[in-house]
């Protein structure tokens, strides 16, 4: 028995699962933290957010939207490895583009903190399911 620690390989399905549910974790905390800036709660129980108007639809679509991710986190595990890399590859630049958009409304400091480790995760998400054949 040694007392090294070892450096263990993990797959790349696992490390894609994992990025997907520490982009859930901080969209989350980013949603949960807009709840404490000065006014937006007020903004919401008015039935609107930044003035668009929170009717069914668009709690559809945004339910939609954040569904994705969420589902990300199992197919990484369940998908056969060339569906799965496109898949995450399309589905990780789709969401740089949602995030990139993003800045173009007003930013808080807490929300830029979220919004960089969001960035990573995607651009790593993208990166492993590209480089996917070199790793196993």
């Amino acid at each position: 028995m040694t007392n090294q620690l070892e450096d263990l390989k993990v797959n790349v399905k696992v490390k894609l699962s994992a990025l997907w549910i520490t982009l859930m974790f901080s969209y989350s905390y980013a949603d949960v933290l807009g709840f404490y800036s000065p006014g937006n709660l007020a903004e919401i129980l008015t039935g609107e957010i930044a003035g668009v108007p929170l009717t069914q639809e668009m709690l559809v679509a945004m339910a939609i939207l954040m569904a994705i991710p969420i589902v990300m986190v199992f197919l990484s595990l369940l998908l056969m490895p060339k569906v799965n890399r496109i898949l995450n590859i399309i589905a990780g630049i789709a969401y740089i583009v949602v995030l990139l958009a993003t800045f173009l409304g007003p930013l808080t400091a807490y929300y830029l903190v979220l919004a960089s480790i969001e960035l990573v995760c995607l651009v790593l998400i993208v990166w492993f399911a590209f480089k996917w054949p070199e790793q196993e």
